[in-house]
This record gives C-alpha cells, sequence and structure tokens, in this order.
C-alpha cells in the first residue's frame, strides 16, 4: 500500500476525533496561514482565537477494541492501514514546510499492547523534534494504561496531551466500550496534571528545566450515543475542568455508524437517528464556554427538572428570562461578574464596558461599539435608568430572541 492511500485510510479513520484545537501557547509552535487543503488538514482555533491548519490521522486504524460507537471498531469490515514512523516524520514535515499546515494531531487505534502504541506516538514526536527539525505544534493521544514514564516522555515532545473520556458514565462506557476503562482514563488525565505541576515548580527553581505539554490537555465526550443528559454532562465536564485543570472539553455529535461503507450493520445498542444531533452539540459548546469563561455553575445552566439545554435559546439567555428578577442590570455601576450575566454582554465587552466608564458617560450607541449585542441585551439593562425595553414578559422575550434549530447552528459559537 502506497503512503497516499494510507494518507486517505487513516485521514478518514481519524475525522471524529474532536480534540484536536491547538492551545496557541506552545514556546515551540510556529504559525502562518495555510496554502492549501490536502487530505487531512482541518482548520483549528487557537486560544487567541486564529485559524491555523492540523494535519489530523491515525497512526493505525488496526484496534483490538470494540467499541460500538467507532467505525474503526475490531468487527467494523473497514480497510485497515498503518503508518511507520519514517512515513508520519516525512508526510508531516513534508507539509509544514510548504505551509500546509502548523501541526499535527496525532491517534491511533489500539493495535496492541498500549505500552507498544503509545511508544510509536512518542517515536514520532521525538524524531520530529530531534532529528527533523519539526518546530511546529504536536498533539498528542495518550492510550490508557501506558505508565508514568511513557506519558513523561509524550509530555517532553508534545505541547498538548489528551485521553479521551468518551462517554459521561461508567455505565454508558461498559455497554458501548466494555474494553475501555473509565478509572484508566481519570489515571492518565491525573499522571499529565501532577508531572505538569512538577514540571512547573522545578522550572521556578531550575530554568533549564524543559517544558512539558505546554498546551495542557484536553478530552473528548460524545454526544447522542446514549441516553445521558446534558446537565450529566456539563456536570462531568465541571468536574473534569476542577480536578484535572483541563484546557478543554471538546463535544463530538455522534454520528451514526454502519450500513453500507460504514463497517457492517448498525449495533443495536446505539441509537436510531438519521443524522447527528448538531445543534446539541452546538448548545453544549456554549454551556461550556459559561462554565469555563463567565464563572456559571453546572447546577445553575440546567437542574433536574430541566436537564437539557433549549433548543430555541443559547444557554446564558435561556438562564436570564428564567431569572429575570435578578434584571434589568444598570450598566453604569454593574460589576463585572454581574455583567457577564447579561446576554450579549461577552467577557470582552464587560472588560471594555468598566475600563470606558470610568473616563466618560455611556451610551446605548457606545455600548454597542464596545461590542456589546444589544438585540438580546435590550431586555435586561438600563443605562442611568434608561431603558430600550423593559423585562415584564419573559413569554414575549422567548419569542423575540428565539432562534430556530437551523438559525442556532449559524449564531457565532462564543457571543452570547
Amino acid at each position: 500500500m502506497d503512503l497516499a492511500e494510507k494518507l486517505s485510510i487513516l485521514a478518514a479513520a481519524a475525522q471524529y476525533d474532536a480534540s484536536c484545537a491547538s492551545g496557541g501557547d506552545s514556546q515551540r509552535s510556529r504559525h502562518g496561514s495555510g496554502a492549501g487543503n490536502p487530505r487531512g488538514v482541518y482548520k483549528s482555533l487557537t486560544g487567541d482565537g486564529r485559524c491555523i491548519s492540523l494535519l489530523k490521522v491515525l497512526y493505525s486504524n488496526v484496534c483490538c477494541f470494540d467499541c460500538a460507537y467507532c467505525v474503526n471498531r475490531v468487527s467494523a469490515d473497514t480497510k485497515r492501514a498503518s503508518f511507520t514512523t519514517d512515513e508520519l516524520v516525512s508526510l508531516t514535515c513534508a507539509w509544514y514546510q510548504r505551509n500546509y499546515i502548523q501541526g499535527l494531531f496525532l491517534s491511533s487505534g489500539i493495535f496492541g499492547d498500549p505500552d507498544m502504541v503509545m511508544e510509536r506516538l512518542i517515536a514520532t514526536a521525538k524524531q520530529l523534534r530531534t532529528k527533523a527539525g519539526y518546530g511546529g505544534y504536536i498533539h498528542l493521544k495518550i492510550i490508557p494504561g501506558v505508565g508514568e514514564t511513557l506519558i513523561r516522555e509524550a509530555g517532553r515532545w508534545a505541547d498538548r496531551l489528551s485521553a479521551n473520556i468518551e462517554l459521561p458514565t461508567d455505565q454508558s462506557l461498559q455497554n458501548l466500550a466494555p474494553q475501555k476503562s473509565g478509572t484508566l482514563i481519570f489515571q492518565a488525565m491525573q499522571e499529565v496534571l501532577q508531572l505538569g505541576t512538577q514540571y512547573e515548580e522545578d522550572r521556578k527553581r531550575l530554568q533549564r528545566t524543559p517544558v512539558f505539554a505546554p498546551a495542557g490537555q484536553s478530552t473528548q465526550l460524545i454526544v447522542g450515543a446514549t441516553a445521558d443528559d446534558d446537565r450529566q454532562i456539563l456536570h462531568l465536564s465541571a468536574s473534569l475542568y476542577r480536578k484535572f485543570a483541563l484546557r478543554r472539553v471538546y463535544y463530538s455529535a455522534f454520528m451514526p455508524v454502519g450500513g453500507s461503507g460504514q463497517g457492517g450493520i448498525t449495533d443495536p445498542r446505539l441509537p436510531d437517528i438519521p443524522e447527528p444531533p448538531l445543534l446539541r452539540e452546538h448548545r453544549l459548546y456554549q454551556a461550556d464556554w459559561l462554565l469555563r469563561f463567565y464563572h456559571f455553575r453546572a447546577d445553575e445552566i440546567l437542574d433536574p427538572a430541566t436537564p437539557y439545554l433549549d433548543t430555541q435559546l443559547d444557554p446564558k439567555t435561556a438562564w436570564a428570562i428564567k431569572h429575570l428578577d435578578q434584571f434589568p442590570l444598570e450598566v453604569s455601576t454593574a460589576d463585572y461578574e454581574a455583567l457577564l450575566r447579561v446576554p450579549g454582554i461577552g467577557a470582552q465587552a464587560g472588560r471594555r464596558i468598566i475600563e470606558t466608564r470610568g473616563s466618560r458617560v455611556l451610551s446605548f450607541e457606545s455600548l454597542r461599539s464596545l461590542g456589546v449585542v444589544l438585540k438580546r441585551a435590550r431586555y435586561f439593562i438600563t443605562l442611568t435608568g434608561a431603558f430600550l425595553d423593559r423585562p415584564d414578559d419573559p413569554g414575549r422575550i422567548r419569542r423575540l430572541l428565539s432562534e430556530g434549530d437551523s438559525l442556532g447552528l449559524q449564531l457565532p459559537l462564543f457571543d452570547f
């Protein structure tokens, strides 16, 4: 099998892993603009909002696991392929030098003992750094069950590490992926956290201490493959951020697998849905943004009575309409935390309001220029006592701000 055919198979096999965004803060990264879009190249947003291109592939799609939701499961009737380390290093460097890519996202099927698989991934990253002169971004997948020595070595050469939790509960994991262990996945996350903390402490004393996974760690949750609700997912995400200091939790809408070209008959354990729940994925990303940057708690966003996110409204607007007793908010005097609760006022706009009102009087037009989305904020704010609209009828506000399923997917992900 030639390299082009391997690339076609292994790039297609990697497309379902969503946890591939760059952290954007690697000391080793050198970002440019892509010059093309070959097979396996995906756009990714960095932490500071830039768009870069990553080569996203599996080392091998041979796998001894039989996870029901995975197109690469051992029982799937799919063509198998594996790179050699030299092939993958050569391909990555060639595309990096041509400016097709600014980074590599590398995962693999479990084609043997976890240590063996992890050693192959590490060998690729190490050869890129030490022999090929590669200076771009590297994201390596941690194979759960490997020891601290291999995780330490992976973090030495990679910018970001990730161990995918995949499903929200142990019961779901045991049902759909019985060969995977939630305990081992959490252990891998804990090892990454402890090693990262250790290296940071060492660097305070010894300047020559090498960096360890400077872009931190992330994980992925599959949405819609099980009956787990949004509340369970958000509580898990909040716990992962708190316990393991994750940079990101990525949400991946379940892609129905099976049938023609997808590895045979659909597994009866999987839901019978015609298409991925993309709107639900979108809402979870918005709610995740509230957890990380807007200082919401998971139990504020959803409660036992409402375990799913609103399909018609973004999560912050849905929360505000339920809590109209906290509005309207006087923008000229409100603190930053209160401003973050207003639909249409994001973190950046909130900071600008605080900075600007100290030197000049605000107007509704100046709020617009500071980045406030008045279409949403108008129902929840006053400015020196003046209203644009009054928060007196939650049903009316809801009707005016409801987005509809198709429109919701077109909204800016983080501007709410």
